[in-house]
């Protein structure tokens, strides 16, 4: 057994470690996680600049000095006054996989700042999203459904096909789950400001 930093939980295994000289040394990656690879950043900018953000250049301080500061990859872009919105809208385009599974969305309400990040090199771990969306019937329960469990069990009878003629049998699988919306993966930074519930 290994002794974590509290920020490596559920993203480095606790148990695995290697014998001999290594021993304890050696970290180990938790199943299911991924390490980013990065994704451009312009896109977002240009999306958040669509939906009423201010841009630097032309913020004034004195006119909305409560407006929530806009960071992406840790450089001040802009600010927004109706970060709520903001956070929500970008949070339903990572969902609808309208931008990358791999974009961190952390919104420090305290601080009121809002930080993207879209850099390589974050270790996130994937967690089951649920439905909070005061007008869904399914409002406190998981976004995965039957009709999921029943497209993961069709894909049992494609598993000794290649990768190509499993695309054109319409296989699911593990990045349907993500491109539906149901898992998400969140990094270190993302998960303090989630509530993450441990038990079914």
């Amino acid at each position: 057994p290994r002794q974590l930093h509290n920020t490596h939980w559920g993203l480095v295994c606790p148990a695995e470690t290697p014998e001999g000289q290594a021993c304890g040394l050696v970290k180990n990656l938790a199943l299911m996680c991924y390490v980013t690879v990065g994704t451009p950043c312009d896109p977002i900018i240009e999306f958040m600049i669509q939906r009423n953000m201010e841009v630097l250049e032309e913020y004034e301080p004195l006119r909305s000095p409560n407006a929530t500061k806009v960071f992406v990859n840790g450089v001040w872009v802009g600010v927004h006054r109706d970060p709520a919105h903001l956070v929500k809208t970008v949070q339903n385009l990572r969902r609808s996989h309208l931008i990358s599974h791999e974009v961190s969305l952390i919104r420090d309400i305290r601080d009121r700042e809002f930080k993207i990040f879209t850099d390589a090199g974050r270790v996130c771990r994937p967690l089951f999203v649920i439905d909070n969306d005061p007008e869904s019937p399914n409002q406190g329960n998981l976004v995965l459904n039957k009709e999921h469990i029943r497209r993961l069990e069709d894909d049992q009878h494609l598993k000794d096909m290649d990768v190509e003629s499993r695309a054109a049998h319409g296989y699911f699988g593990f990045q349907g789950l993500i491109h539906s919306g149901v898992v998400e993966y969140v990094d270190a930074e993302e998960e303090e400001t989630v509530m993450i519930v441990m038990t079914p």
